[in-house]
């Protein structure tokens, strides 16, 4: 179901983050921001291009991969990010049609077996397309299956921190969802849990060592922590400081990315990520596309996320435009035109 900002910084703003600095002034007038129209110009190409991979079934880059295909893939019947594809739709007001609905459901390979990150995305994607995954019959079986209560009995304790933000937000993303008797965690156990394997720099990674933190794996971290809402006082925390080494990480133009071999590599989804966290609290969320998270930041986010969308609406240099187009996607709507939502993206009730 995630991956760019200068104006004097409140006390207020620096606490959300997580990190006290002295204030300064950043110039906000010479941070660059995405106006309305040009944000408006780019949802459209994009939602323009994701329709037509939908109607095609084409994954945007390769002309000849699906999205949906069980010979394709075996274990899952999707490409990776097909959840966050199916949802950006759902958020740009795509109706899914019979049709779209039927090829999801023949493709999708899900059972009482499956891993919880298959779960997890699932759950996302069903309700994306109006299906209600707690009374789900998967393709070729004669009975039901509740996908939330088989995640829940799933243990976490050996799975990596972003498989445990994909349950976690997954069993958050809808309140009529009940944690079922013998159930192997609860959004409460499992919120503590990831907030335990923050690393010492204030960021997550997908081993859980500090050296492969990473700016992805935080911002999913903390959204995923956001979406759990608990009250626990090393949840709380963690989500302050996981904001606070996202403004740390974020580079001068304003895009979020990763260090491989010591070079930067800053990237849409990455951004995408970053925004997606940023928007979870009102006061973190002017850093979106209003404030810079650090002095020098010459453009928002959300200006230099949306400049990595071209004029037909593909995404420049992604090696999946499914999990491109959906993270963006849901980017931009937690951006919501500039004003602060407290539901938060991957919320169905």
């Amino acid at each position: 179901m995630l991956n760019n900002k200068l104006i004097t910084a409140s006390l207020t703003a620096v606490m959300a983050l997580g990190a006290v600095v002295p204030v300064m002034d950043v110039n906000a007038a010479s941070i660059k921001v995405a106006s309305k129209s040009s944000q408006k110009s780019k949802n459209k190409a994009m939602y323009t291009y994701a329709k037509k991979m939908m109607k095609q079934n084409k994954d945007g880059v390769n002309g000849t991969a699906k999205i949906f295909s069980k010979t394709d893939f075996k274990t899952t019947g999707a490409a990776s990010g097909y959840s966050d594809f199916l949802l950006g739709l759902k958020k740009q007001g795509y109706k899914f049609t019979k049709a779209n609905k039927k090829l999801v459901k023949k493709n999708l390979i899900v059972s009482s077996k499956s891993d919880p990150a298959t779960l997890a995305t699932a759950i996302i994607g069903l309700q994306a397309i109006g299906v209600n995954p707690t009374k789900y019959t998967p393709a070729g079986s004669k009975k039901s299956l509740n996908l939330v209560n088989t995640l829940y009995k799933q243990s976490m304790s050996k799975q990596t921190v972003n498989v445990q933000s994909q349950a976690l937000v997954a069993v958050s993303s809808n309140k009529t969802f009940k944690k079922p008797s013998k159930a192997k965690f609860s959004k409460s156990s499992l919120s503590l849990k990831i907030a335990k394997s923050q690393q010492s720099n204030k960021g997550w990674a997908y081993n859980n060592t500090v050296a492969s933190v990473d700016s992805d794996t935080t911002a999913a971290a903390v959204n995923a922590l956001m979406m759990g809402k608990s009250t626990n006082k090393t949840v709380t925390k963690a989500e302050i400081a996981g904001r606070s080494y996202l403004k740390k990480n974020i580079y001068k133009s304003g895009a979020f990315g990763y260090t491989y071999q010591g070079k930067q590599n800053p990237n849409a989804n990455s951004t995408a990520e970053g925004i997606l966290a940023l928007s979870t609290t009102k006061t973190s969320f002017k850093f979106v596309n209003k404030t810079a998270l650090k002095k020098g930041q010459t453009a928002t986010p959300l200006k230099t996320m949306f400049s990595y969308v071209k004029a037909d609406g593909s995404v420049k240099d992604a090696y999946s435009m499914v999990l491109a187009y959906g993270q963006v996607s849901l980017a931009a709507t937690a951006a919501n035109n500039g004003n602060y939502s407290k539901k938060l993206v991957y919320t169905f009730k």
